[in-house]
């Protein structure tokens, strides 16, 4: 698992859809993953600090969790199927670990409230994640050598599972990136 922070998120001009941008913590790969406007606006109060004055969904799950006596521990983005991502929320109660399926938004909108880490498999990053140009802040192509090969199944795979990513790569390429490093400042 590589643990990522949310670097922002996104409305592309086009289409008006959310996207969240995950980027490893200690590398330089973004995840973007598509999100529905109520879950961006639930990551986005909390990053802001935007004081509201009763709890969201989000926050009332959280303090359903603790009320119940489990902590959240971390959340993973574990999958990416079909072009869907898939989450866990990882509760600790009693000693035990439990796994919690959700959707990745749902995942990254309790973290950020229970301020615990944010993952993701290494094999979803292989699938999904991009790099950028550090000069032009637009998509890094990669070469052969820098693109991992599939673990299993042949260059027919690889190709097909490129060509479903492709949808990704589109909406990405129209998002205006320009101001990622901005927003630290």
């Amino acid at each position: 698992m590589i643990e990522m922070t949310i670097e922002s998120i996104r409305v592309s001009l086009m289409n008006y859809q959310r996207v969240v941008i995950l980027k490893e913590k200690d590398g330089d790969r973004y995840l973007p993953i598509w999100i529905g406007p109520a879950e961006a606006d639930a990551i986005a109060v909390r990053l802001q600090d935007v004081a509201v004055a009763r709890p969201l969904t989000h926050d009332l799950l959280r303090n359903v969790i603790e009320a119940l006596g489990a902590g959240i521990a971390s959340v993973v983005v574990n999958d990416l199927a079909n072009d869907t991502f898939y989450a866990r929320i990882m509760l600790a109660l009693d000693g035990r670990q439990l796994e919690i399926d959700a959707r990745p938004s749902d995942a990254i909108a309790l973290a950020v409230r229970a301020k615990v880490p944010v993952y993701a498999e290494e094999s979803v990053l292989e699938k999904a994640g991009v790099l950028l140009d550090q000069e032009s802040g637009e998509l890094a192509e990669t070469t052969e050598a820098e693109t991992p090969e599939p673990l299993e199944g042949s260059s027919k795979t690889k190709a097909e599972e490129l060509e479903r990513m492709s949808a990704f790569r589109e909406f990405i390429e129209g998002l205006d990136l320009d101001d990622f490093d901005k927003r630290k400042g």
